[in-house]
């Protein structure tokens, strides 16, 4: 807006063509210029009204959940989320990224607004919204709506009681955009639903859980429509339960019930605004009242930055480094909140947000004739995928022009229409249309530095005239653009000839942009297929892009240009034919060319959950098999639930900060931290010389350090650690100490450790068969490859320790988030040199692990233990979402090639594959993995003759490590990548080659394990005909001959996934069963729950076992001093292994009570305990469990690798955009074999949420790296994990019956990594809608597609005459701005 207003979610814009720094220098004063004098209340004076208090800062005043908050001397730079958290002690409230992006930290504000004259309620990002900005307002948490203590808000209750929570650390922020949503519509259809938790992440669930409880909220529900049913609802066939949760036992919503607006505020409003003054330590923050005061402060001080949102400032501030001095806000000014219909469009004030300005807009769609409102539905459109609700909510519409974003959504549009702007400073006023000239050069404009922007008017568009609007990001739902644009078009009157055109564009050069050339080559031509083809040229010789410009995907953005302007062509020749039909001859459009214009369908979200309901005349404390609420979902859903950094602070606590390297690969020359220990409250700077134990750590090997010594080998590693008073001035320190390198040439890819042999370990190999023979016994061969890229694991809780020394005997305590106690326990005691019985770790929950948290927990947890050891202090550190991502690694990339022989029939008779993956600079976990990948080449499929060798790639990348499938899903990938090869080659049904060589009965696998009870071909066949895949079949090819510009795709895969530890002395596992005297149970395990409801399971075995109601029992937490030498939980073995110790020590109790149960039948449970109690019988038992007859031989190739083998099988459905690589996922069915399932809502929460963790790794999220190894993607604004709106529009799952494991407890299967897989049913649908696209463009045949299959990927492989025009430049002729590493 005004000035420099900054506009929402620009800063991830800025990302998406430029590095983040990782400098550590330190801020420089506003485009070199001297500081500006001392900011007093004085500035305020020669002809501006003096606000209230001249001498300091102002009060501040406003409400949460109720009660009055008076603050003085507020800092500008405190946002209300660390207010909340820090200062009032409101934890439910989640900082989970800091920008805005993943929805963690929502609150509803609620303000009058004096321009509307009423009370309104948002939904907003506590992590952005500054404290200062709250003035006269009402803040509500999820504290404030209701609790365990008095009563649940229908919102908690129906996320909890539907499933919909699982680590439960976004509960919160997605309970409180659903509860303001309510607040102003009661009764809101699904679609707003949906629309609302655009800007809320969920990484466990998969969302349908929560979709379904809030659709109860929906004026109207959708049923299965009869769904895998042939005789009426499928819920209804014999022995399976009707549903999950029953909706008629949901509270009613009463919105008569909500809390009134504070009265006070109510009063206040009839009071004159008074200039508000807060000065912090460093930025002093003014709040003008009218445009006078505004214009002045802006002339004295024309750097000062312009805030509205603060959706830009607040993430520059934190993380790039940024200091503003001086932030006005003018959001209660007059004149920039006002609108006004005028004679030629919609004027807007400046600070008008942009749901306003939507809800204005459709007002105006509805009530003006369509063609006045060509521009108004276009932005309306863009709206519709700007950020998420919260961001909107705030967010103005002169900070998206005034930021200048090169990718801004709307810039665009405001070019093409020729939108008028009013600027204002002191004494002026002039009115500028926005044309390519009015952006400057990269985050410029025409503006001068004294200069704010005042309103801008939208205007109507005329009779022949058209206006379309286009985008594409890596996500439909809140996402920045990789393209966009706005495209105009006038013709002189009763023609199809060109008056006036306009061509803007973002996302093609360093600012928004118009097509000048081509706009005036145009003009005067018909609209027709002549104009189209000299469009393309003119646009192709016009927009160019280096190869190296910033972004990337170079081919895939200039053919976007084209794609758009194609669309726009056949969307004008559409409108043109409807509107003058009769009057001139219009081109006809190919019918199946229409679908260049057809948006996705659009079809509410249904689902149906099938699985095998508990026998007749079960025991009603008997829970087993039940679909059992997470025990800890209410507490999720009220934010009572406590996460490690949700721990009150300690006395005398301090804070610590990280200090990492630059460079991927360097010497050290010199740290200097002397400026930062001059920073306010700093404690101590610490180095590898502070580690009082060993400064060598590591893994499977020790392999890495505490602290770098002499050389870092990533962007990322650790150097040293600040420690101060505060977190804030912690980060402040850590990025004032200056480091200076001596670079090394680093290693960053697998072609270049490929190229340079650099290997953590020797080549692994399995063999199995006759290679040979098998090739020559083979009617056909292939050869291929595929690049598999890695994933983030976004867990919403970043890593996090609190260390608290204990003050004698070396002893110390940590609260950790990790999945490995034990670990953390063992490493941290040998970095401070002492032993492990001194060191007790804890772990309460985490907010997501996902294996991430399994071994890199340590690189934080060592440092912290340092750093509290050294201050004799407790200290605490949570990571920000840009460190964890940089620092801690992720899945493995891969590369794997293959040769495969196979007969006339498809039937494989030899595979000969090599596997390359990425480990980064250490170890960790990549043999492991490595391993696991090995014995997981074959997917499901028999393969008599196969060599399989793997090479661990050492780079100068953060150390990769476990990740939920654990290198398995790589593994499959690559076979079903060469089985889609083989269908293409010998032109056989897909799914009849695939069921020729699935496993059956007593196979060998190629590690010569037998396989016993193998459920794969019952989840194939029933999975045929759930889907009904026959008749889609058929349905997809009719629907591809029809239509030319979109293409379905469908593909039918299964899964084979071994259960257990790959090194044999993990699979053990503790348990410590209590018994009270008043009959309550305490029961621990080594298990640590993060989501997967493992302690909700453990009870429910207990509650089993020990025939005792659930309500009896409690886990409170997971801790190395009560079961000791824990192995992770990881491996999807948890339930497993503790799961039977659980229930061997139950039977030990049982077997201990049963002659005092003898000796009094009909006694109750607490009088059996009260009287083995009083014959001082042992109520307490440590149980104990290994599993068995583990004893593969990695040399003999032989023995038994896996306990056993979960099974599943999944089709998809999809459709493509062949013009603009989008995909939408229409339909999944899932077979899935649980055994008999422990709790069937659980498991069925998992088999979604592994599968939608899945189609973001298969289908969406990148990981982008710089040749010079530096993560681009750090956070969401950059790194797209899916969205509510990415679930399949029918998305249905059911759990195999009649199926019982009798080697795992109460013969239930592992759930939590095997599903995952099935989400290539995706990647090979979208391959599948390719091949009918090349087909259609006369390009059959085979064809490579690396994964993830993003939207440039899926682009360029749609051959066509635009990609064409766009050939990329030739490798190695350029330096890339990202690599696949």
């Amino acid at each position: 807006m005004l000035g420099k207003l900054i506009r929402p979610g620009s800063m991830c814009r800025e990302r998406e063509t430029e590095e983040i720094p990782l400098t550590t220098a330190r801020p420089e004063n506003l485009a070199g210029r001297p500081p500006p004098p001392p900011i007093t209340a004085q500035i305020l004076l020669r002809g501006v009204e003096e606000s209230s208090t001249m001498e300091g800062s102002d009060e501040l005043l406003f409400f949460v959940n109720g009660r009055k908050v008076v603050e003085k001397n507020v800092d500008p730079e405190l946002n209300l989320l660390t207010y909340l958290r820090k200062k009032l002690c409101l934890t439910g409230s989640k900082l989970g990224c800091g920008e805005g992006g993943c929805g963690s930290c929502t609150v509803m504000v609620s303000k009058y607004n004096p321009f509307r004259k009423k009370v309104i309620h948002i939904a907003v990002n506590a992590c952005l919204a500054p404290l200062c900005s709250l003035h006269h307002t009402a803040v509500t948490t999820v504290e404030g709506i209701g609790s365990t203590t008095t009563q649940l808000h229908p919102v908690q209750e129906r996320i909890a009681k539907a499933h919909g929570s699982q680590c439960g650390f976004c509960t919160p922020g997605i309970v409180m955009s659903v509860y303001t949503l309510l607040r102003n519509n009661p009764e809101p259809t699904m679609e707003e639903i949906e629309d609302t938790l655009q800007g809320n992440l969920c990484r466990c669930t998969g969302y349908r859980a929560i979709l379904e409880g809030f659709s109860t909220f929906a004026k109207t529900s959708s049923c299965c429509g009869q769904s895998g049913s042939k005789n009426g609802c499928c819920r209804e066939q014999t022995g399976l339960s009707p549903r999950l949760f029953e909706p008629s036992e949901f509270k009613p919503l009463d919105p008569t019930q909500e809390p009134i607006f504070p009265p006070e505020l109510l009063l206040l409003r009839e009071s004159p605004q008074q200039t508000l003054f807060f000065k912090g330590e460093r930025v002093t923050w003014i709040q003008p009242t009218t445009l006078k005061e505004l214009l002045t402060l802006k002339g004295r001080y024309p750097e000062a930055k312009l805030v509205v949102g603060n959706t830009e400032v607040g993430i520059e501030m934190k993380l790039k480094n940024m200091l503003y001095p001086v932030i006005l806000a003018p959001a209660h000014i007059p004149q920039l909140n006002v609108s006004q219909r005028t004679e030629n469009g919609i004027t807007f004030g400046a600070a008008c947000t942009l749901t306003y300005i939507g809800g204005e807009l459709k007002k105006a769609v509805v009530e003006l004739p369509s063609y006045r409102t060509e521009v108004f539905k276009a932005v309306l459109e863009q709206l519709r995928w700007f950020a998420g609700q919260q961001i909107r909510n705030v967010a103005a519409v002169g900070g998206n022009i005034m930021t200048a974003s090169p990718i801004s959504d709307l810039n665009p549009l405001f070019l093409a229409s020729g939108c008028l702007l009013t600027l204002v400073s002191e004494g002026s006023t002039r009115i500028v249309r926005m044309d390519g000239d009015f952006f400057t050069s990269y985050r410029k404009t025409v503006l001068k530095r004294h200069e704010i922007l005042q309103s801008i008017e939208i205007p109507y568009t005329l009779k022949g005239e058209y206006f379309s609007a286009f985008k594409q990001a890596q996500r439909r739902d809140d996402d920045i653009a990789i393209v966009n644009c706005g495209m105009r078009v006038a013709f002189k009157e009763g023609t199809d000839i060109v008056k006036e055109l306009e061509l803007s564009y973002g996302g093609m050069g360093p600012t928004s942009l118009t097509a000048k050339k081509t706009c005036t080559q145009l003009l005067g031509k018909k609209w027709n297929k002549e104009l189209l083809q000299e469009a393309c040229l003119l646009l192709v010789d016009e927009l160019t892009l280096t190869p190296s410009a910033p972004g990337g995907m170079v081919q895939f953005r200039r053919t976007l240009s084209l794609s758009f302007f194609f669309k726009f062509y056949l969307s004008v020749l559409q409108k043109l034919g409807q509107d003058f039909k009769g009057d001139f001859e219009v081109e006809s459009i190919p019918p199946e060319y229409l679908s260049a214009m057809e948006s996705f369908p659009n079809d509410p979200p249904s689902a149906v959950q099938l699985f095998q309901q508990v026998p007749p005349g079960h025991v009603p404390t008997d829970v087993v098999g039940q679909p059992l609420v997470h025990l800890s979902s209410i507490k999720h859903a009220t934010g009572e639930a406590i996460y490690c950094d949700d721990l009150p602070r300690f006395e005398r606590e301090l804070s610590l900060a990280l200090v990492t390297s630059t460079e991927a690969h360097a010497k050290i020359s010199s740290i200097d931290a002397s400026e930062a220990l001059k920073v306010a409250g700093v404690t101590c700077f610490l180095t590898a010389k502070d580690v009082p134990g060993s400064n060598t750590t590591g893994q499977i090997v020790m392999d890495e350090t505490v602290f770098a010594e002499g050389v870092v080998t990533c962007v990322g590693h650790v150097i040293g650690a600040m420690v101060a008073d505060t977190e804030a001035h912690a980060q402040r320190a850590a990025k004032a100490v200056k480091i200076t390198y001596e670079k090394l040439q680093p290693i960053i890819t697998i072609q270049e450790a490929i190229a340079n042999e650099s290997f953590h370990l020797p080549p692994k190999k399995v063999q199995n068969g006759n290679i040979d023979l098998g090739f020559a016994q083979a009617d056909d061969i292939i050869e291929g490859e595929i690049y598999i890229g890695g994933q983030e694991h976004f867990y919403l809780e970043t890593q996090c320790t609190v260390a608290i020394p204990k003050g004698e005997d070396d002893e110390m305590e940590l609260f950790v988030s990790t999945q490995s106690p034990t670990q953390i326990q063992s490493l941290v005691a040998k970095a401070l040199g002492v032993p492990a019985n001194r060191i007790v770790c804890r772990v309460k929950r985490m907010g997501g692990g996902f294996g991430g948290k399994e071994t890199r927990a340590s690189l934080l947890s060592t440092v912290v233990a340092v750093a509290a050891h050294k201050t004799k202090r407790p200290v605490r550190c949570a990571l920000n979402r840009d460190e964890d991502m940089l620092m801690t690694g992720g899945r493995n990339p891969f590369l794997g090639q293959y040769k495969v022989g196979y007969q006339k029939n498809g039937k494989i008779v030899a595979v000969d594959v090599k596997i390359y993956i990425n480990a980064g600079n250490s170890l960790d976990l990549s043999s492991a993995v490595m391993t696991r990948a090995l014995f997981h080449i074959d997917n499901a499929y028999k393969i008599p003759n196969l060599r399989v060798i793997g090479y661990v790639c050492k780079t100068n990348l953060p150390s990769n490590t476990a990740f939920r499938g654990f290198g398995a899903p790589q593994a499959m990938l690559l076979a079903e990548c060469w089985m889609n090869h083989i269908v293409a080659k010998c032109g056989l049904p897909s799914e009849q080659v695939q069921k020729l060589n699935l496993y059956q009965e007593g196979d060998l696998t190629h590690t010569n394990q037998k396989l016993e009870e193998v459920n794969i071909r019952k989840c194939w066949d029933e999975c045929l005909e759930r889907s009904s895949y026959h008749s889609r079949r058929r349905a997809v090819d009719e629907f591809n001959r029809q239509h030319r510009w979109k293409k379905r795709g469908l593909a039918i895969i299964p899964t084979k996934f071994g259960i257990c530890f790959n090194a044999a002395f993990l699979n053990q596992a503790g348990a410590l069963v209590h018994i009270y005297t008043d009959g309550s149970v305490l029961l621990t395990h080594g298990g640590t729950e993060m989501g997967q409801g493992l302690h909700t399971k453990m009870v429910q075995v207990a509650s089993k076992a020990l025939g005792i109601p659930v309500s009896q029992i409690h886990i409170s937490e997971t801790s190395t001093n009560t079961v000791p030498n824990t192995s992770p939980t990881a491996a999807s073995v948890s339930s497993d292994l503790n799961g039977m110790a659980v229930y061997n020590a139950c039977m030990t109790l049982l077997s201990r009570l049963e002659p005092i149960k003898r000796a009094n039948p009909k006694g109750t449970w607490e009088q059996w305990v009260s009287a083995a109690y009083m014959d001082r019988v042992s109520l307490s038992v440590a149980g104990f469990f290994r599993t068995p007859d583990l004893n593969y031989d990695f040399e003999k190739n032989e023995g038994r690798a896996f306990n056993y083998y979960s099974y599943g099988v999944a089709c998809s459905e999809v459709e493509i955009d062949c013009l603009t690589g989008d995909h939408k996922n229409l339909r999944t069915d899932i077979v899935m074999d649980v055994g008999l399932s422990l709790n069937p809502a659980v498991d069925i929460g998992q088999v979604e949420g592994a599968f939608m963790q899945g189609l973001g790794f298969f289908a969406m999220e990148e990981l982008r790296y710089s040749p010079d190894g530096v993560l681009y993607t750090r956070g969401p604004g950059m790194y797209k994990i899916p969205t509510a709106g990415d679930i399949p529009t029918q998305f249905n799952v059911s759990l195999l019956r009649e199926c019982p494991n009798r080697k795992a407890i109460y013969s239930s299967k592992a759930v939590g990594e095997p599903p995952l897989f099935l989400a290539a049913s995706i990647f090979f649908a979208i391959k599948d809608a390719i091949c009918a696209a090349r087909a259609a463009s006369g390009v059959p045949g085979t064809f490579r597609l690396n994964s993830p299959a993003t939207p440039d990927r899926i682009r360029i492989a749609c051959i066509d005459n635009l990609t064409k025009m766009c050939p990329p430049a030739g490798a190695g002729t350029f330096t890339p701005w990202n690599v696949e590493v």
